[in-house]
């Protein structure tokens, strides 16, 4: 593996795992929210599945929140780093799914109502210099 310079880093094409996450210069979490009822979803709608209304617009999360669930994952697919800590975060409000970062995986330090910080993290590069890029929470310190 070699490394690379500055320059191709900066000519790195990034794509998000997952649509609802915003890369560039200030990365974050963006949700479908309800108009009428303000009801969040990562998911496109077609319509609201709490109140039936048909409007929504890209509401952004807020970076920080507190872990409401989590399991400390031993056994994985071959090739997935073990152990981990797989978490159920609440973010004023939305509950988001995602692995706590940074973070020894043992009930020492993985608590309930622990403050964590959304965070990005690479998950690697193709041939082509396409980098596929994660999220996933960080304990506030």
């Amino acid at each position: 593996m070699t490394r690379q310079t500055d320059e191709e880093k900066s000519a790195v094409v990034q794509i998000p795992i997952v649509e609802y996450l915003v890369l560039g210069e200030d990365p974050h979490l963006e949700v479908n929210e309800c108009v009428a009822c303000h009801a969040r979803f990562f998911d496109r709608r077609n319509a609201c599945a709490s109140c039936e209304g048909v409007a929504f617009q890209r509401t952004r999360l807020q970076p920080e929140g507190e872990v409401r669930a989590f399991t400390i994952v031993a056994f994985a697919a071959p090739g997935v780093p073990v152990p981990f800590v797989a978490a159920l975060i609440d973010c004023d409000g939305t509950s988001v799914r995602a692995n706590l970062i940074d973070v020894t995986p043992d009930a020492e330090h993985v608590h309930l109502g622990m403050k964590v910080r959304f965070c990005t993290q690479s998950l690697g590069l193709d041939e082509g210099g396409t980098e596929a890029v994660g999220f996933g929470f960080k304990p506030l310190a």
